[in-house]
């Protein structure tokens, strides 16, 4: 109550005729953050239910925890095991939090700052989405990136893949990947590679990913166990290594309704269908589940394929589209020597299809009851 009575006393000043108008919109992003807006519709015909958009996004973020938890932790257990010192769960904690605060600071300055200015230049008010998008983009980065770069990805993100189209419900590609795209582009010393994946790692430790050993010539048998890609005790990107912990986020969002089950499961069978092709034909000798395990494959489909915003909106386009993103990420992975994790090109291409995806699927409807219409007033004639 007492903040509540605090923002409506400074309120005045940030609105329009205020002396701080020109701060409005970090006003109203604030606002927003700890209150539900209190605007209504006044005119018109709306659907009105319970679920708004601010719901979604936290609901994203509490599905996001586990990751983020693990990850933080994971940091800290690489960083130890690489120098082969013994620490507690607390020392990884505190350690992997000392290096993942930085990389969610620089994000969420840079990114809220970015919108804050569209909006105010704009005359509109802050959207919730990047509040899930600044929290996304450090979990698909490497625990050790540069601060300098992830300020420019997330720089890059904002204007080009969000902004330049109208903002947040515009964009055509996700931004949070268009971010890791961008640096693994303009950067891939430091996006890719043994020495990028454990921070401040030990010279004479590997610190390969699985993807990675595989990149480098190594088989199946020279990877870490299923049982630890599963749990995620490898290196990799600060959130992508819990196959646990996204699962658990993946049956929140499900019950919950915010991710569509279609996507998910069809984007696991599309993996599946080429990972067999493969193996029968003798392209690869890697099992397709294994594909599940690694990389970012997992977390892709459940928090990345699934953005209400880039992904399909037709049921039978929402099939569609997660097959083929399955399916192009293994094809990727085991096609492209260059470069091993496909999930996030994967996903970039079928945001750009998927307008073309659901355009052919109504358009396929339409003929097919025109066809029924016609059929049905033959006969009754």
């Amino acid at each position: 109550m007492g903040l509540r009575k605090f923002i409506d006393k400074i309120k005045p000043n940030f609105e329009e005729g205020g002396k701080l108008y020109c701060f409005h919109s970090f006003f109203d992003a604030m606002e927003t953050f700890f209150y539900v807006p209190n605007k209504v519709t006044i005119n018109g015909s709306h659907v009105r239910d319970a679920v708004d958009m601010k719901r979604n996004m936290i609901y994203v973020l509490i599905a996001l925890i586990p990751c983020f938890l693990f990850g933080t932790w994971n940091i800290g257990y690489q960083h130890f095991l690489s120098h082969g010192e013994a620490a507690t769960l607390m020392q990884n904690f505190g350690y992997g939090l000392m290096k993942i605060l930085p990389l969610y600071i620089v994000s969420y300055v840079v990114g809220l700052g970015i919108e804050i200015i569209f909006a105010q230049v704009r005359k509109e008010e802050v959207n919730e989405g990047f509040f899930v998008t600044g929290f996304l983009i450090p979990l698909i980065m490497p625990a050790d990136v540069p601060l300098w770069m992830l300020a420019i990805a997330v720089a890059f993100a904002v204007i080009i893949g969000k902004e330049v189209f109208g903002g947040s419900g515009m964009n055509v590609v996700n931004p949070a990947l268009l971010a890791r795209a961008f640096l693994f582009f303009s950067y891939p010393s430091q996006m890719s590679g043994d020495g990028i994946w454990i921070a401040e790692k030990a010279d004479a430790y590997s610190g390969a990913t699985p993807l990675g050993t595989l990149l480098n010539g190594g088989g199946v048998e020279q990877l870490p166990s299923m049982m630890e890609m599963f749990i995620g005790t490898i290196p990799g990107s600060v959130g992508e290594t819990s196959k646990i912990a996204i699962l658990l986020g993946a049956l929140f969002l499900i019950v919950t309704g915010v991710a569509s089950l279609r996507i998910i499961l069809s984007t696991f069978v599309g993996a599946a269908a080429l990972g067999l092709l493969f193996t029968a034909i003798g392209v690869s000798d890697v099992p397709f589940y294994y594909h599940y395990l690694m990389g970012g494959f997992m977390f892709g489909a459940i928090f990345m394929a699934t953005d209400p915003v880039t992904a399909a909106q037709t049921n039978c386009g929402k099939i569609i589209y997660g097959f083929l993103i399955g399916a192009m990420a293994v094809l990727i992975r085991v096609a492209n020597p260059g470069y091993p994790e496909g999930m996030m090109l994967a996903i970039l291409l079928l945001n750009v299809f998927a307008p073309l995806i659901d355009y052919c699927v109504v358009a396929m409807n339409i003929s097919k009851r025109k066809k029924r219409w016609a059929q049905a007033e033959r006969s009754a004639k």
